[in-house]
């Protein structure tokens, strides 16, 4: 039996959904991914993760009261992604 670390698997997530904000992103901006997305793609999924983290708990939480797109619910799912990647390494140091 292989072991498998759980942190291993959470933080690959992260990743698959950093990737696919920045394809979201590039397709709403008019210029869908075809194959993996450039660093200028990636680059702007970053910056859509930092408004979004950056736009504090009150904003989010209005949204839960309206519909949100398909950018937004990547956006909040990569944030919960975080947040639990961060609870299990404060885990892991206590």
């Amino acid at each position: 039996m292989r072991y498998t670390d759980e942190l291993d698997a959470v933080i690959a997530h992260a990743e698959a959904l950093r990737r696919r904000i920045a394809e979201r992103v590039a397709e709403e901006a008019g210029s869908p991914v075809s194959g993996s997305p450039t660093q200028a793609q990636f680059a702007a999924a970053d910056a859509a993760i930092e408004a979004w983290f950056s736009e504090g708990e009150e904003e989010q939480d209005l949204r839960a009261f309206r519909a949100i797109g398909p950018l937004q619910q990547l956006l909040a799912d990569y944030a919960e992604t975080v947040e639990r990647i961060e609870e299990m390494r404060d885990r892991r140091l206590s």
